[in-house]
């Protein structure tokens, strides 16, 4: 597969778009008939869906640790209206529209970012960590994705990778949003918290699914361009088991497409 070379924009127009598009999104919740998940309860619902935590600490090329420690405070600030959502039947949960914008004055910190495949620094970076975990949850539950932003840039080796390589979710405000929706007749909880080492998450329900979910990728592979970079692609797919019926079924989840900002051929263990 071909990939065009990545272009570079100014700060004046990357600035001006961001603000475009933020504007726009604004617009598009105050004029959409979409329920939105609001209600917070912070006694679990008794079923479990589904937990996964991810290492709050990576030591990563050329990133300061301080941007890392920043992080955690971001993340403890973005999980608080959050955590504990009841995501109700036929309502959406919206995580931009739950968190509000990341600035000083809510006591957010610089931490990384990634712009055109470049580590960066800004207010409330790494964030992506969270959009990252509940992603991956909501693979192995019967919420539907309906709106989630796969990285462009794959920046970092794979050292100690512990889920396929495009299975997360990159965030910035508020228009690149992860976005959830319960089909399902059942309420369902979204439980987020931190430790010292690392940050957790879970999916809670009412009444127990019948159902279980395996996701897995396919297809991966690394391609030479015509412009002399990498690029990484593969598939995520999943199979949804049901356990009353014994019926199995495979389903397509995502392609991804990323540009990769490393040597494949090197080793970086």
């Amino acid at each position: 597969m071909q990939i065009e070379k990545p272009k570079k924009r100014s700060q004046l127009r990357k600035k001006f778009g961001k603000e475009y598009f933020c504007l726009k999104q604004r617009l598009e919740w105050m004029t959409s008939k979409e329920k939105f998940a609001h209600e917070i309860d912070l006694s679990p619902l008794p079923h479990s869906v589904f937990k996964h935590q991810s290492k709050l600490l990576r030591r990563l090329k050329d990133v300061d640790m301080y941007l890392q420690h920043n992080k955690i405070v971001n993340l403890r600030i973005a999980i608080k209206p959050i955590n504990g959502i009841i995501i109700q039947p036929g309502e959406t949960f919206s995580l931009w529209k739950l968190v509000g914008r990341t600035t000083k004055r809510k006591g957010y910190l610089e931490g990384m970012t990634l712009s055109n495949g470049q580590v960066t620094k800004g207010i409330g970076g790494g964030l992506c960590q969270l959009g990252n975990l509940i992603y991956w949850m909501a693979l192995h539950s019967p919420l539907e994705v309906t709106k989630r932003w796969r990285h462009s840039y794959d920046v970092f080796p794979d050292v100690n990778r512990k889920v396929p390589f495009g299975a997360g979710a990159t965030l910035s405000y508020n228009y690149i949003d992860l976005a959830l929706k319960n089909n399902t007749n059942v309420p369902i909880q979204l439980n987020v918290w931190l430790d010292k080492t690392h940050l957790h998450g879970e999916f809670r329900s009412a009444v127990e699914f019948n159902k279980q979910y395996e996701v897995f990728e396919r297809n991966h592979k690394f391609e030479l361009q015509w412009w002399g970079g990498y690029t990484r692609h593969n598939e995520i797919w999943r199979t949804i088991s049901d356990q009353t019926t014994n019926e199995v079924k495979e389903e397509l989840v995502t392609e991804n497409h990323a540009v990769m900002m490393y040597n494949p051929l090197l080793s970086y263990s």
